[in-house]
């Protein structure tokens, strides 16, 4: 992506390897100690790759969603509100309906196969329903597709909302001074700590919260939970402002140390209180759940301004290698969940130390989806649809501007 005609390559490499980590994160999920959550059970366990699920949960969809919301503005005004809402009907909403049935499909298949390794049957039945969960008028299965209906509730939030501060504002002075708020925020050192007062609450006030789990994902319901709406859309709507003043980025950049440790160190700590095997029984309210619902939400932030701080001091300049990543991670994430459920009920019986079997399922799994990638997608109609641009087989040597972001 550019600002001016500065192409920040940090910015792809965050938004790729922020959807890449995804893929590494579902990836543990079958590896977890301790009652099962995951749709395969492996009969490994693996405490690392408890830790690695948890600090990956922490940050990576809002560090995703604050990204999104800044390439969401770059596109805004570089094609105006009814260029802004083709181009986002045609690479987010159109994907969402096209894939969701495949990817429900492919899941199912799945799940299947993962009862069959399991117990040597395939189910003859649907899985019971949960015990708990939206009212039945509101539930549906979004699966991971889930972040494309999120980005477009967010999209026709933010179009409603600039379009009546431009009417209430015709003079600008309310958006000068919310831009004025908006930098005293990003280079103030307690910006993380500012910034997580909501999650913090709501962490709070839900009776249910599981600090193991973090956000809860908002895949099951047609209306996200507060805490996912409240989080991913204060991201959002930070990186749509940033955008603005996009000098406010170097910041974040001269901060990424002092981000890192305190990440680091609330999410050992988190970790010692709460052990490496996630914790399915919601803690009381009082002064302990407090502390940790504070310290998970200045963790999300001291992340996800690190990592983008990380990436900018070290990734700003062009790789071909970080740009066909971010190329590719939108097709790879999207069909990725499948195929990595799929590797793990292939391996889950075997006896192998589950780090071996994690990389396997990395390992083939990526190779699966960048295959796919070259062969079906970049080359093709469907890069053109989901990137934007369809790349020559023969493509000369180029540093042009890269599409915006989903």
């Amino acid at each position: 992506m550019t600002t001016g005609t500065e192409r920040l390559h940090g910015l792809d490499a965050v938004r790729g390897y922020a959807l890449m980590l995804g893929v590494v994160f579902h990836a543990t999920m079958s590896f977890l100690p301790g009652p099962q959550v995951w749709v395969v059970e492996d009969n490994q366990a693996s405490p690392a790759l408890s830790a690695l699920f948890f600090v990956a949960h922490i940050f990576r969809m809002t560090t995703f969603f604050l990204i999104a919301g800044f390439f969401a503005h770059m596109t805004f005004h570089r094609r105006g509100a009814k260029g802004f809402i083709v181009d986002r009907l045609k690479r987010i909403a159109l994907p969402l309906v096209v894939f969701w049935p495949l990817v429900i499909a492919g899941i199912v298949i799945g799940i299947g196969y993962g009862v069959y390794v399991a117990t040597g049957t395939f189910p003859t039945e649907a899985p019971p329903a949960p015990s708990a969960g939206p009212p039945p008028a509101l539930a549906f299965p979004l699966t991971h597709l889930w972040f494309l209906y999120v980005l477009l509730i967010l999209y026709a939030a933010v179009l409603l909302a600039r379009s009546v501060v431009a009417r209430l504002d015709a003079a600008g002075r309310l958006r000068r001074a919310l831009d004025r708020v908006v930098a005293a925020v990003i280079a103030s050192p307690v910006a993380p700590a500012l910034l997580a007062a909501p999650a913090a609450a709501l962490f709070y006030l839900q009776p249910g919260w599981l600090a193991f789990f973090g956000v809860p994902t908002p895949d099951q319901s047609l209306i996200p939970n507060a805490v996912a709406a409240t989080q991913f859309g204060l991201a959002f709507g930070l990186g749509w402002l940033l955008h603005r003043q996009p000098s406010l980025l170097s910041g974040l950049q001269a901060r990424w140390p002092l981000n890192l440790s305190i990440a680091l160190v609330l999410s050992a700590a988190l970790l010692a209180r709460l052990g490496l095997t996630p914790v399915t029984a919601p803690e009381p309210p009082g002064l302990e759940k407090a502390l940790q619902a504070a310290a998970y939400a200045v963790a999300i932030w001291t992340w996800t301004f690190a990592v983008i701080g990380l990436a900018l001091r070290f990734l700003s300049d062009h790789s071909p290698v970080r740009r066909y990543i971010a190329d590719s991670s939108y097709w790879i994430y999207v069909i990725h969940l499948p195929i990595v459920i799929v590797l793990q009920a292939w391996l889950s019986r075997h006896d192998w130390p589950a780090l071996a079997k994690f990389g396997v399922v990395l390992g083939v799994g990526f190779a699966v989806m960048f295959a796919s990638y070259e062969l079906l997608v970049r080359h093709t109609v469907l890069g053109a649809w989901l990137n934007g641009r369809r790349v020559p087989w023969r493509a000369p040597k180029s540093t042009g501007l890269l599409e915006t972001a989903r």
